[in-house]
């Protein structure tokens, strides 16, 4: 396999660049990313889009700075043409700074989930991300667990509101 200090790194193979950028993920190597990304690279998550190499590493920081021992295995991973399928789960402890205005408070995080990307020339042009974020918040503490007391009451309350705009439209 070629490295991306290797002048061949834009005939790697895409199923094989993207292997690597997971392997350099996980070492937590943002300047080595760099060489993955295309300059005008698209991240499109479920919570937000950033283009370009500067914001798509900016997330990866504090990412990193939020779960310090951050780890993304790589499931599966299946390639067609220039997209790549990876099925992949993070795991790591959220003990270090804020997330996306976030606290971390030290849990222990498993979160699921699938990227599409896209590999031209050898570099990554665009990325789709696709997780549980109700699992996630779930876990983080952000939502009460599924089937507690305030989870019940407030799907409750959601209810309540819904049938009373129902109501109201009515009117």
């Amino acid at each position: 396999m070629t490295t991306t200090s290797d002048p061949a790194f834009a005939k790697t193979e895409p199923v094989e660049l993207v292997r690597a950028l997971f392997e350099t993920l996980n070492r937590q190597d943002l300047d080595a990313l760099y060489e993955y990304w295309a300059d005008d690279i698209v991240n499109d998550w479920p919570f937000a889009t950033f283009r370009g190499r500067a914001e798509v590493r900016g997330y990866f920081k504090e990412l990193f700075a939020a779960v310090p021992d951050c780890q993304i295995h790589v499931e599966k991973i299946a390639g067609e043409g220039d997209s790549v399928f990876v099925r992949w789960r993070l795991n790591g402890t959220a003990t270090g700074q804020p997330w996306r205005g976030i606290e971390c408070n030290g849990t222990r995080l498993e979160v699921h989930g699938v990227d599409c990307f896209t590999v031209r020339n050898g570099k990554v042009v665009r990325n789709i991300i696709i997780f549980d974020q109700l699992d996630f918040a779930r876990q983080i503490g952000l939502l009460p667990p599924e089937g507690s007391f305030i989870d019940q009451m407030g799907l409750k309350l959601y209810n309540a509101s819904a049938r009373l705009k129902k109501r109201l439209r009515r009117r």
